[in-house]
């Protein structure tokens, strides 16, 4: 259960900005009494054909009674939402609670001037999440059967919608739980937007400068500079009101002086300045800003205010907001050709698309790139990060042809579910490679909540989504390298080659480590008969080598060579992989010679194919290996998210609410075992039934109940388990047996408080493990899995993932920590029945996905054995749910 209106005020998460259909942005928030002039506006500027499809008549004014109505609601059985851009009202939803509680009408008002930019659609999605936190489970609606748009919003939106033709009037109904589809709706939907805002600020029609400066080495200066000798094929403005000339061109005071429209504006300017400048360009219908300017997030909570309205002011008028503390962006597409940055020259064209959310990192992110000579297709240094982020990059190179490979580094994942969500989509198609900070947490503003997981789940949640997870910068491009320009491997066998037989060993030994296998050294490799005969025999050696069905790559490690230059090397080496399909790699170790660099792409001559080079094997190796495990991730039937059968996410649903109306509080509330057993229940999860008593004669009672033999264990959670300090005795066979172990074991006990006992129905014998199940800040949903025990309270040997899991990533999860040989037949012992750890990790993972009140689940132990798996105790605790970052209703993060 989320925060729920009292008393008319609405949660703070109701407002938020958007991203419209055509890529620009407006501001969504709850209606107030103070609106109804704006309201009033809005009617007026409605052509009559739109006013009378809203009301079914038509209204010149709406009355005193008719604003106070639509004004002034309860945010609980009447709730109307309003889109602004500029703060004037583009398009209204609202909807009421009729008799049946659990039913509301719904109708909107789009504005003439908006309509086709999909405001319709987010507010219906939006109205609809309110609904359902009010109880709501359906709308209903009437309209006109010639307002064919609006028929549109609610047919396209993903519900199933029935309809009926009555009296002239089209009534419409749909249960607003999401579905499969209405999710599948909503991501196409913001996926499509987000890409289409993105590609206005890297393909920009035209570009303005503010801040331009004559003063050589200036930020204003440089950016303009590099506009200009970057070949931008668009209009190129210069803002200066102290300057009539820049760049031999003529300048203008203020932006709404140029002649023409503007639809990318590059801010250079103090930052006590930027406001008004963000003012006139919304004013000028720009459509994005980058800011170069500092002093924002960078300077503490005076900057981050500042920055964060700055965010606001360019939402609510339509601009989306690159940086601040940017270096700017790139786009090498000969129809673009834009250095909008610091970069002295626009980089090198090719399919890596950079994004960088350090100004520093980024520096060296391009630089790397230019020095390896990797071509790039777009750069984005997003600087604080305060508004377009690595989630917005990766939704625009999906769809970009000039995109074959992205490389990103992160400091802070604003909606990593999402992160997660598009960079599975994206890397099925395009491989995606991130450069993350060891300092990786929350971003700036973000509050921490009750439970928290620990960073190997960031780095599970991107090998779930096929991630290519590097440490560094130079690990990153040691990547871009292969990936920009090879084939991906068809599997793990390498060939190595090398005029060095220890050299050639070093290379094997490294492979293997890589999780790569050697399947041929050559190390007759001659380089030293001359280049008439060197390069030909490594050439006819390497062909024949690459031809083999058992070979999927070749890694080249050689020592100096007199005669022979790096580039005819590479030039033999790239030919016969072009030829062959398969990557080939290269390592030059040993050159002395300070002038040679042979780290980045290599050929024989301009034009021709080029290879990877690297300076040692160890980074071809490490680089290689990253590509192969990508590739193994691609080739894998990823299957769809699991549903396991017999689940009840609705009747756990309503009984979380009414738990939770029972303790309120924001606090973790543990739950007595007969209820969490009961809310387990409804996800097809049982617990090994046990009875707390007070008297032997009790215990004996409650063992009749269950059932002999039974066990007989203390309720301390430090000792529950502990069968060596005396916490636990098994297979107890009658009454005699168990009135004396209730003796012996509150004797025994003594010395640690004399805690309750309880006995359980005994499980059938069988390696135990343990299943927990969080709800972290950053990552949402959060579950994982160990072996109980030492391996993980003493060896932290824990297997994590992030919901939603397909069988796949089931299959992985459950022999992912590194004791879980013990499952598999281990020292001859039978093995347990995975495929039931399976089916109780999918029920976890879907009760944990589906309700965020659960804020813990920890089922310890879990005895699994040849058939089955039985859980011996269960902890869950519930909560108030703060609103997750991925939700059901489309809004841009800060």
């Amino acid at each position: 259960m989320v925060d729920q209106p009292v008393d008319g005020v609405y949660p703070e998460y109701w407002e938020a900005d958007v991203v419209l259909r055509d890529g620009g942005t407006a501001h969504l928030r709850p209606i107030h009494p103070s609106d109804a002039d704006a309201v009033q506006a809005f009617h007026v500027g409605q052509s009559q054909k739109s006013i009378y499809m809203r009301f079914f008549a038509f209204k010149s004014k709406l009355s005193a009674k008719e604003l106070k109505r639509f004004t002034e609601v309860d945010y609980k059985d009447r709730v109307a939402l309003v889109i602004t851009i500029g703060g004037e009202i583009m398009g209204i939803g609202r909807y009421d609670r009729l008799d049946d509680p659990e039913e509301a009408e719904v109708a909107f008002n789009i504005s003439d001037a908006h309509q086709g930019r999909g405001i319709g659609s987010i507010l219906l999605e939006h109205l609809a999440a309110a609904a359902r936190e009010n109880g709501i489970r359906k709308f209903s609606a009437e309209v006109l059967p010639e307002n064919r748009k609006m028929l549109m919003v609610f047919s396209d939106a993903g519900y199933d919608v029935k309809r009926h033709f009555d009296d002239g009037v089209v009534s419409l109904e749909f249960n607003i739980d999401p579905t499969d589809k209405s999710r599948a709706v909503m991501e196409s939907r913001e996926h499509r937007a987000e890409a289409r805002s993105i590609q206005e600020l890297l393909a920009p029609s035209s570009v303005a400068v503010i801040g331009a400066s004559r003063k050589w080495g200036t930020v204003g200066y440089q950016l303009l500079e590099h506009i200009i000798e970057g070949g931008f094929t668009g209009p190129v403005y210069a803002i200066n009101p102290e300057a009539f000339e820049l760049a031999g061109m003529l300048s203008f005071a203020r932006l709404s002086e140029v002649p023409g429209p503007v639809k990318l504006a590059i801010i250079a300017v103090p930052y006590a300045e930027v406001p008004k400048v963000v003012e006139e360009c919304g004013a000028a219908g720009v459509k994005g800003i980058v800011v170069a300017t500092a002093g924002y997030a960078d300077d503490g909570e005076r900057g981050l205010a500042r920055q964060r309205e700055l965010v606001r002011q360019a939402r609510a008028n339509g601009m989306r907001v690159i940086g601040p503390a940017s270096l700017g962006i790139m786009n090498t597409n000969p129809d673009v050709s834009l250095n909008a940055s610091m970069a002295p020259s626009l980089g090198l064209r090719g399919g890596l698309g950079l994004f960088s959310q350090s100004a520093a990192i980024g520096v060296s992110l391009y630089a790397a790139s230019s020095r390896r000579r990797v071509g790039i297709s777009t750069f984005l240094s997003a600087g604080n990060r305060a508004d377009v982020s690595g989630n917005d990059m990766m939704q625009y190179w999906e769809d970009d042809a000039d995109t074959t490979a992205v490389g990103l580094y992160l400091e802070s994942i604003g909606n990593p579910r999402k992160f997660s969500r598009l960079a599975r989509r994206l890397a099925r198609t395009k491989p995606v490679i991130v450069a993350k900070s060891d300092a990786m947490g929350l971003p700036p503003g973000h509050a921490v909540r009750t439970t928290q997981a620990p960073p190997e789940a960031l780095d599970a949640m991107m090998r779930q989504a096929g991630v290519i997870r590097v440490e560094t910068i130079e690990q990153l491009m040691d990547v871009a390298q292969i990936v920009s320009s090879q084939p991906l491997p068809k599997g793990p066998a390498i060939a190595v080659f090398s005029n060095s037989r220890a050299l050639g060993k070093v290379v094997a030994d490294s492979a293997a480590v890589q999780g790569l296998g050697v399947v041929r050294i050559v190390t007759d490799v001659d380089l030293d008969a001359g280049m008439s005969v060197a390069l030909p025999a490594l050439r006819h050696s390497l062909q024949e080598v690459l031809t083999a069905d058992t070979v999927h790559a070749v890694v080249v490690a050689l020592l100096p060579a007199h005669g022979l230059t790096v580039e005819k090397i590479a030039g033999v080496l790239a030919e016969c992989s072009v030829a062959a399909g398969k990557p080939v790699v290269a390592a030059f170790s040993g050159l002395l010679d300070p002038s040679i660099y042979v780290e980045g792409m290599v050929g024989a001559d301009a034009g021709e194919p080029v290879v990877p080079c690297y300076s040692n094997p160890g980074a071809a190796v490490a680089a290689l290996g990253a590509v192969v495990r990508y590739a193994q991730w691609l080739d894998r039937d990823q299957g769809l998210f699991v549903e396991p059968e017999g689940c009840d996410p609705e009747g756990t649903h309503d009984e979380l609410e009414r738990l939770l109306d029972t303790v309120g509080g924001e606090q973790l509330v543990r739950l007595d075992a007969e209820t969490a057993a009961g809310l387990l229940a409804r996800y097809g999860v049982r617990v090994v039934p046990s009875v707390g008593f007070d008297t032997a004669d009790e215990a004996v009672a409650a063992a009749d109940r269950l059932g002999w033999p039974v066990a007989l264990k203390t309720t301390d959670p430090a000792l529950r388990h502990r069968l060596d300090l005396g916490g636990v005795r098994l297979d107890i066979q009658d009454a005699v047996s168990l009135r004396r172990n209730v003796l012996e074991m509150r004797k025994s006990l003594e010395r640690y408080g004399s805690p309750s006992l309880e006995v359980q129905t005994m499980a059938p014998v069988g390696q135990a493990c343990t299943f927990r199940a969080i709800e972290d800040p950053l990552l949402g949903p959060v579950v994982s899995f160990g072996l109980a025990g030492d391996a993980v309270n003493l060896l932290d040997d824990w297997a994590h993932r992030v919901p939603p899991l397909s069988g796949s990533d089931l299959h992985d999860f459950i022999r992912a920590p590194r004791a879980s040989r013990k499952l598999f037949g281990y020292q001859g012992l039978p093995a347990v029945d995975a495929r039931a750890l399976e089916d109780l990790a999918a029920r976890l993972t879907r009760l944990k996905d589906n309700h965020p009140e659960i804020a813990l689940v920890d089922f310890n132990p879990v005895l699994a054995g040849p058939e089955g798996a039985s859980i011996l105790a269960a902890d869950v605790r519930i909560a108030n749910a703060a609103q997750r970052t991925d939700s059901a209703r489309r809004a841009m993060r800060s």
